[in-house]
């Protein structure tokens, strides 16, 4: 995998310090937004095939990455006037925004605060409205259970990447150097020499309280052009399952879980009626990547159009 050296910068906005890569190219700006956790560098493959017809950049939130982490902002409007405040920032007076994951909630706020600031909206697996999420959640079967595992205090970052692989293996299976990159400005070290995340645990619930919990998705009224893709794909489970406690959580997927996100995307579809859905029904979360050709031509002719 060849990946890009964009050019890394920061912007001081909102009274902090966010972290920025910037692509280059000539036209529109194309603004990637990340999920919960990612940093820029999560797009260093998939945004660069966008640089023949849009300048293209990608964002940091605060919390994550190599952008600060302050002990506070992690509510949406804060997290959309630090979007508004990079954009001043570069000079941009419009933009399409492309969001993924949690970053479905900063696009649909954005919009509905700044409509004439947005010329596009795509959402990458990224919703909006996951108010009922939690209480379908608490219906896993598996949510209870505590895995045993030996204790971990990672004095390398192949030591830690060990980890990850070890602990979730829906990233195990589409490793990539892509990723080594990517967790590489998620971790430092303490002051033990272990390995650990930059994003601390509270910032982490903050921002579920906030952005997923809470989160009544805002009322665009301006018709703006969206494209939104929708990944479904039954999680792979570690190992550390018996067969039986796998079996009851398929029938979890199947029964429960599963038509939930149907009716997400239905939900979506109501409010947005001019949005155009594309499903992905044996997808994965990091579609830009795993369906990477797939998300690339339909993003690219919906932003041509």
């Amino acid at each position: 995998m060849n990946l890009s050296t964009p050019k890394s910068d920061f912007v001081d906005v909102n009274g902090i310090r966010l972290h920025y890569l910037d692509w280059g190219g000539n036209g529109p700006a194309l603004i990637f937004l990340t999920g919960m956790g990612s940093s820029a560098y999560i797009f260093n493959k998939f945004a660069p095939r966008f640089t023949g017809k849009f300048r293209v950049l990608s964002l940091t939130r605060r919390g994550q990455g190599d952008s600060d982490i302050p002990e506070t902002g992690y509510d949406v409007d804060t997290l959309t006037e630090d979007i508004r405040q990079f954009m001043d920032h570069l000079h941009v007076e419009k933009a399409i925004l492309a969001g993924h994951s949690l970053a479905g909630v900063e696009l649909t706020h954005f919009a509905g605060t700044y409509p004439n600031r947005v010329e596009k909206l795509n959402y990458l697996d990224a919703l909006d409205d996951r108010r009922e999420e939690s209480a379908i959640m608490e219906q896993n079967p598996l949510r209870n259970i505590k895995i045993k595992r030996e204790a971990s205090a990672p004095h390398t970052f192949e030591e830690y990447i060990a980890i990850v692989k070890r602990d979730v293996p829906s990233f195990a299976e589409i490793w990539s150097e892509l990723w080594e990159e990517e967790f590489s400005h998620g971790v430092k070290v303490n002051e033990d020499g272990v390995y650990v995340d930059k994003m601390p645990a509270s910032v982490e619930n903050m921002m579920i309280k906030n952005l997923i919990k809470e989160y009544a998705p805002k009322r665009v009224e301006a018709k703006i052009p969206m494209l939104s893709f929708y990944a479904w794909k039954k999680p792979k489970l570690s190992n550390v399952y018996t067969e039986e406690q796998k079996a009851v959580f398929d029938q979890f997927e199947r029964n429960i879980a599963k038509p939930f996100f149907k009716s997400l995307i239905s939900e979506f579809q109501n409010r947005f009626p001019h949005a155009k859905i594309v499903t992905i029904p044996d997808g994965h979360h990091y579609c830009l990547i795993v369906q990477e050709e797939l998300v690339y031509h339909e993003m690219r002719k919906f932003l041509l159009d």
